[in-house]
């Protein structure tokens, strides 16, 4: 049987001080997904601009489907205006409300949802009521859940990002953005412990933290697992932590060990920062010969 991913929520341009490139985490992703060749798709909304129409166009060169992504009248395609200040920490104005903050419920998307291996969706689209609306019921049909945590500041509420950890199955997040979860609860500061902490109250099968250039962390039935980074020379970090997440599940859908898993994963991470861009085109051997043969050497 083949294995379908669905991502939800927002697909809109990461606007540069001298370009514009595609962007939004579910759309990454789901970008990632397919240069591994899984079968995956993306649930969104453009607007009927030439910005959604140039979307439009970019997914279909990323063979992503274009039958879940909704083409709206009344609000334009979403944008984001990227900070590269830091090429480390990209930081980002996120305009509102946009086309992607008005995905409605169809019985389309509750039958794609449904024939899914796994949903993947993050905080982000559920900033607005109508997006929001739609994921809860999108949840309730989901056979597996992962929720790519993805805070965005000031775009999200504490109520609104546990509900959407109560509902998961497996959760990714960045050391930020445990730091602060945790500080909701307790004051852990011990990285394992506060995983352990975050599993447990949310009743996670699997908890995943990203470490930056220090590498991921991951908490399973298996127990504690951690891999250190790889060091690479960084062109930009858009979409890294998006390339992260699809390695992740590729390999977690492949049943590999959590060793293997998160050394991939970590891999596919270092790999993107050193392309321009959220979605650089690559293959699993692309990650093996570039960042994984340095290792052996």
């Amino acid at each position: 049987m083949t294995q379908t991913i669905t991502c939800f929520g927002e697909i809109l341009w990461d606007v540069l001080p001298t370009s514009k490139q595609p962007g939004g985490a579910p759309m990454n992703v789901a970008a990632d997904l397919r240069n591994f060749g899984l079968n995956a798709q993306l649930i969104s909304r453009v607007g009927s601009d030439d910005l959604g129409k140039e979307l439009l166009a970019f997914l279909a060169e990323k063979q992503l489907p274009l039958d879940l992504v909704q083409v709206g009248q009344t609000h334009l395609t979403g944008i984001a205006k990227a900070n590269l200040s830091d090429t480390n920490e990209v930081t980002y104005k996120i305009v509102q409300p946009v086309a992607w903050d008005y995905i409605f419920l169809e019985p389309l998307l509750l039958e794609a949802v449904r024939q899914s291996t796994l949903f993947v969706y993050g905080s982000l689209a559920a900033r607005s009521p109508q997006s929001y609306e739609t994921l809860l019921a999108l949840l309730e049909v989901a056979p597996r859940k992962v929720f790519d945590v993805n805070l965005r500041a000031p775009h999200y509420e504490r109520e609104t990002v546990e509900k959407l950890l109560h509902l998961a199955d497996i959760a990714k997040l960045n050391e930020h953005e445990l730091v602060e979860l945790s500080d909701w609860y307790s004051d852990e500061i011990d990285l394992k412990q506060a995983m352990l902490h975050l599993r447990e109250r949310y009743q996670l099968e699997t908890l995943c933290v990203t470490l930056g250039e220090k590498g991921a962390a991951l908490l399973d039935k298996n127990g504690f697992t951690q891999q250190s980074g790889f060091p690479v020379e960084v062109e930009d970090t858009i979409g890294s932590g998006d390339a992260f997440l699809a390695a992740f599940l590729y390999k977690t859908l492949q049943g590999d060990t959590p060793q293997n898993i998160l050394e991939f994963a970590c891999a596919t991470g270092a790999y993107v920062a050193t392309q321009q861009g959220a979605t650089p085109t690559f293959t699993e051997e692309t990650i093996k010969n570039k960042i994984l043969r340095t290792e052996v050497l």
